[in-house]
C-alpha cells in the first residue's frame, strides 16, 4: 500500500486560495459523506481520517502556512503529528454541524479539550547549531488535585441538569424546504457541563482546574531559525471534566551574536588584517561555530576578499548537511604614523614597481565571488 500522502486541498475539493469559511464548508460536506457511522464503504474510516487530517492542517493558520510553503515535509519539521488528533474536540465540532446524535453523544457529559498556550525561550546561536534542551517556565491550568478534576468535593455527588437532560447542550431543529437544520449551543443553566454540583470543590471552586507554574523541557533541533515554533502536544491547559490537555507552542528566539551574521544556513564573519599581514601573508585564529580555527592568509590578500569554509555553517533543519562559513577580509590602514614610519613607507613606495600591484577584481566581480 502506498504511503504517499494526498494533497490536502484535493482531499477537501477546494482551491488553494480557499478562505476559512470554504475550508469549513468543504469539511462538513466530506465528513457527512464519509463518516463510518454514515457510510457503508469499506474504506470510509481511512478516507474519513484523511479528511480530518486535511481539515486539522488547513483550519489552523500556522500549520496551513507550513504546508503551503513546504508541503508534508514542512509539517513533519514543525512537529505536526497526524496520529495525535483529538477526536473528542472533533465530536464537539460535529455537534455544532450535525447535532449530537451523529456520534451517539446524547446524554454524555462534555469533556472539552484544554486550550493551547504560547511560551518563549531564548538560546545562543551556537546552541542552535548543535541543538539543545531547555527548561521553559510557563503558567498552565492543570486538573485540580483535590477533586481529581471533577469539580466536586470528594465524597459528594452531582445531579444531571434538568434543562438539558445532562447533555450540556440545547438544540433547536428548524425545518425548511432544504431539510432540517440543527442549532446547538451550550446549556446556560449548567455552563455546558451537563451536571450540577451539590458541593463545589473548595480548592478550585467547582471548575476542576487550578493554575500552576511549571517548567517544560523542550528539545530544540539543530538548525532552528529565529522565531520558529516547537509544538509540545498535551502540555497545554487541562481540559474540563477530565478532557485532554491542549498543546504548548514554544517560540525560539536566537540571541544576537556579535561574532557572526546568519543568512539562511550560512554564517558570515570578518577578520581584520594589517596592511603588512595582508601584503606578506599571515596565520590568524578565527572564531567558528565549532570553536577556534587557525586560518592561513596568502601574501597579497586583498580587502573584501572572502574565504569560504565549506560545511562550517548552520545545520540544515530536519535535513542533511550544513551551510558554509564565509569570512570577509578587512585590511586595516594605519591612521597615525611616526616620522620614522612615514620615512619607511616613503622608501617602500620608491622601491615598488607597477608589477608589484596585480590588477584586482572589480567591485561587481567581488560580489560575484562572494555569492560563489
Amino acid at each position: 500500500m502506498s504511503t504517499t500522502k494526498r494533497d490536502y486541498y484535493e482531499l477537501l475539493g477546494i482551491p488553494r486560495a480557499a478562505d476559512e469559511a470554504e475550508v469549513k464548508r468543504a469539511f462538513r460536506r466530506k465528513a457527512r459523506e464519509l463518516h463510518p457511522d454514515v457510510s457503508d464503504a469499506p474504506d470510509s474510516e481511512v478516507r474519513f481520517r484523511e479528511v480530518v487530517e486535511a481539515y486539522e492542517v488547513l483550519s489552523r493558520s500556522e500549520t496551513r502556512e507550513l504546508y503551503d510553503r513546504f508541503g508534508h515535509a514542512g509539517l513533519r519539521g514543525g512537529n505536526f503529528n497526524a496520529s495525535q488528533f483529538d477526536f473528542g474536540s472533533l465530536t464537539d465540532l460535529f455537534s455544532v454541524f450535525f447535532g449530537d446524535d451523529l456520534f451517539g453523544a446524547g446524554g454524555r457529559q462534555r469533556r472539552a479539550r484544554g486550550q493551547d498556550l504560547a511560551a518563549e525561550v531564548e538560546i545562543e546561536l551556537v546552541d542552535a547549531a548543535t541543538g539543545a534542551t531547555r527548561d521553559v517556565p510557563y503558567e498552565v491550568v492543570v486538573a485540580c488535585e483535590h477533586c481529581g478534576g471533577e469539580g466536586a468535593e470528594p465524597g459528594t455527588g452531582t445531579s444531571a441538569c434538568e434543562a438539558c437532560g445532562g447533555t450540556g447542550r440545547l438544540q433547536q431543529v428548524a425545518r425548511s424546504v432544504l431539510g432540517e437544520f440543527v442549532r446547538s449551543q451550550a446549556c446556560p443553566h449548567c455552563g455546558g457541563n451537563g451536571r450540577l454540583l451539590e458541593h463545589p470543590c473548595a480548592d478550585c471552586g467547582g471548575s476542576g482546574r487550578t493554575v500552576e507554574q511549571k517548567s517544560l523541557p523542550v528539545e530544540i533541533p539543530p538548525g532552528i531559525h529565529d522565531g520558529q515554533r516547537i509544538r509540545v502536544s498535551g502540555a497545554g491547559h487541562a481540559g474540563s471534566l477530565g478532557g485532554p490537555a491542549g498543546d504548548v507552542y514554544v517560540r525560539v528566539r536566537l540571541k544576537h551574536d556579535p561574532r557572526f551574521v546568519r543568512e539562511g544556513d550560512d554564517v558570515y564573519s570578518t577578520i581584520d588584517l594589517t596592511i603588512v599581514e595582508a601584503a606578506i601573508g599571515a596565520t590568524r585564529t578565527i572564531e567558528t561555530l565549532d570553536g577556534e580555527l587557525a586560518l592561513d592568509f596568502d601574501a597579497g590578500t586583498q580587502a573584501g576578499q572572502i574565504r569560504v569554509l565549506s560545511g562550517r555553517g548552520m545545520p540544515v533543519l530536519q535535513g542533511f548537511g550544513r551551510g558554509d562559513h564565509r569570512v570577509l577580509v578587512n585590511v586595516l590602514v594605519p591612521r597615525r604614523l611616526s616620522d620614522e614610519q612615514r620615512a619607511v613607507l616613503e622608501e617602500f613606495g620608491r622601491l615598488t614597481r607597477e608589477e608589484n600591484y596585480r590588477p584586482d577584481e572589480g567591485f561587481f566581480d567581488k560580489l560575484k565571488s562572494a555569492f560563489r
